[in-house]
């Protein structure tokens, strides 16, 4: 297991506040095993914060991810909001008007699965024929933000500077670029005459 430990700073040192541990290789695809925030440093966003450290992680991995499950009640508590805000805030922000659930899968690194469960909580899936279609109109997804805001403190990606633990890309099935084109992008390709 990797540990990660979240402290506060001030001028006597560093003072833990949480963590969270993660597997050094999950062969199903977590990004994050156990997470604790210190009973005194709760309500403050950091158990928040750490989620959001595991998938700014995963992201600098190329990998998608999903936390260690079944998930406890308090876990639920803590993942749905988390999902559905960065979901929500990912949307409202991305300048494609056509994308897969798997573009947003590997732009925010959260597994197709908890997606898949995060808009169809929302009511932003529709599943016709065996496939799903998002059906997310700008004004929906504004009013969805207002009640679902993305809430400090969070990762500033810029200022994350860290290494991955390197596995096997070939046999890492989480990896990003194990996953699968667009429709789009497969048509474009076969159009240029790439396959």
């Amino acid at each position: 297991f990797l540990f990660y430990v979240l402290c506060e700073v001030d001028e006597r040192g560093f003072h833990p506040v949480g963590y969270y541990s993660k597997e050094k290789y999950s062969d199903v695809g977590y990004n994050l095993a156990c997470i604790l925030t210190f009973p005194c440093h709760q309500r403050k966003g950091y158990g928040r914060f750490l989620i959001d450290f595991s998938y700014e992680l995963s992201k600098k991995e190329d990998k998608v991810g999903s936390p260690e499950k079944p998930m406890s009640d308090l876990g639920q508590q803590a993942y749905k909001p988390y999902w559905t805000s960065t979901i929500i805030d990912f949307l409202l922000n991305e300048s494609e008007k056509s994308m897969s659930i798997m573009d947003i899968s590997k732009k925010t690194s959260i597994i197709a699965e908890d997606i898949i469960f995060t808009m169809n909580m929302l009511g932003l899936l529709k599943y016709i024929n065996g496939v799903y279609f998002i059906t997310a109109e700008r004004t929906l997804l504004q009013e969805l933000a207002k009640k679902h805001p993305v809430k400090e403190p969070r990762v500033d990606p810029f200022q994350l500077h860290w290494t991955p633990y390197l596995t096997d890309i070939k046999r890492d099935k989480f990896s990003i670029h194990s996953k699968k084109p667009t429709i789009e992008g497969d048509i474009t390709s076969r159009a240029a005459g790439g396959f």
